[in-house]
């Protein structure tokens, strides 16, 4: 491996990739995103944040970058930001498109990926203590659904989110990568089963309303027109909806008013609109 930071007249160091044997580059290898949650030697293990965008994001958050993997001008730009925000010892990898995807695994089409330290998640209580609308997310499993949940429900109007123990973890690459780094933004964090999380909820003043088609499921509209102060939207798992602990531990069952027979949305859109619908 090559240094060749001092080369352009940057400070940050970057390192032209010659083998694949570098230990440092460990974090890039073809680990899953189980495998980045539990990586040795951290202290909450790491996450990946794809394309220049999604990385700039990362660093306003305040996360802490280990290194990056970058092609061509991508380069340069992982030098200007990592210099804006003050990471002048992180290192920049850089090499052959060809050797990167074999490190990886895959090509690196938006130009460059990061390794992100985790951060410690927050205090539920102190993450939602003055919010007004927050969504809870139980159980919903997949990755790209999580990440298009955060997009969507943070651009219209969720001061954070709450994720249950069997939710994906939205640190992983692809909620990531579908959110366009929104979950580095919108603060989120994870909550218990629900009896805890229903006691939080009520401590904390908000109404609890379960997205589910039940018989006594209230019309959107209709509890559009009445809206509590403090709000959290619970949102269920793709097909199976949400457990019967959700649905006994919230306040109102709404449903999202259809036609020409169809009965559910997926449950990234019923989160765009049932947050458009209460966000006032």
């Amino acid at each position: 491996m090559r240094r060749i930071g001092a080369d352009s007249g940057s400070a940050v160091p970057v390192l032209r990739i010659e083998s694949l044997g570098d230990a440092r580059l460990s974090d890039y290898a073809h680990l899953t995103d189980v495998a980045l949650k539990k990586a040795r030697g951290t202290e909450h293990g790491l996450y990946l944040a794809e394309s220049l965008l999604v990385f700039e994001r990362a660093l306003r958050a305040r996360h802490t970058p280990r290194s990056v993997l970058a092609l061509g001008t991508s380069t340069e730009e992982a030098e200007a930001v990592l210099a804006e925000h003050g990471f002048s010892d992180v290192p920049i990898f850089t090499g052959p498109g060809e050797l990167l995807a074999e490190l990886t695994g895959y090509i690196l089409h938006r130009g460059l990926i990061a390794s992100m330290n985790r951060p410690a998640l927050a205090n539920p209580a102190e993450l939602i203590r003055n919010a007004r609308r927050i969504v809870v997310l139980e159980n919903v499993v997949d990755p790209t659904n999580v990440g298009a949940i955060f997009r969507s429900a943070g651009a219209i109007g969720a001061d954070a989110i709450l994720v249950t123990p069997r939710c994906s973890d939205p640190f992983y690459r692809r909620a990531i990568r579908v959110s366009m780094g929104t979950v580095l933004q919108v603060p989120w964090t994870r909550v218990g089963e629900w009896p805890e999380t229903r006691e939080l909820l009520v401590e904390a003043g908000f109404h609890v309303a379960a997205l589910a088609l039940t018989p006594d499921a209230v019309s959107l509209r209709d509890f559009q027109a009445r809206l509590p102060e403090k709000l959290a939207l619970v949102l269920g798992a793709e097909g199976e909806g949400l457990t019967s602990e959700a649905i006994a531990a919230s306040d109102t069952v709404v449903q999202i008013p259809m036609k020409h027979g169809i009965d559910s949305l997926n449950v990234a859109a019923a989160s765009a609109v049932a947050m458009w619908a209460v966000s006032g």
